[in-house]
């Protein structure tokens, strides 16, 4: 299992405002690079879009804990099983906010996509801090 962490970063908005917003998947489009990605669909529950390279993309909703965590899962359309925890956490006057995921990657797949997810996720949690 491959573990990428993105940085970790504070978002000027208290956790349950952060926690809403990221429990809606449609949202998660404001948060992709859109010059690097195409094909978006997305509902409340689930979202998929292809990346830069062809692959596409699922995210599904699968748990939460009210304010501090999300639990995404990917969709039978990636091309590698994967969960993307998101964890909250309230930090004064605003929200401690990252993401890490778990990756069941084969070695020489590694090697190609482990750095443009963590480029992925910090640009994420970038536009997040943004959006607040």
């Amino acid at each position: 299992m491959t573990q990428i962490e993105s940085k970790s970063v504070k978002v000027a908005a208290e956790p349950a405002k952060v926690y809403a917003y990221l429990s809606d998947l449609r949202n998660f489009k404001e948060l992709l690079p859109q010059d690097k990605i195409s094909d978006w669909q997305g509902e409340e529950n689930n979202c998929s879009f292809k990346v830069q390279g062809g692959y596409k993309i699922g995210l599904q909703w699968e748990s939460g804990v009210e304010c501090s965590e999300i639990v995404l899962r990917s969709t039978a359309a990636s091309p590698f099983p994967f969960k993307l925890n998101i964890s909250l956490e309230a930090d004064g006057t605003g929200t401690n906010a990252q993401q890490i995921c778990d990756a069941d990657i084969n070695p020489f797949l590694k090697m190609m996509v482990e750095k443009p997810l963590k480029n992925l996720f910090d640009y994420i949690a970038d536009r997040l801090v943004k959006k607040f």
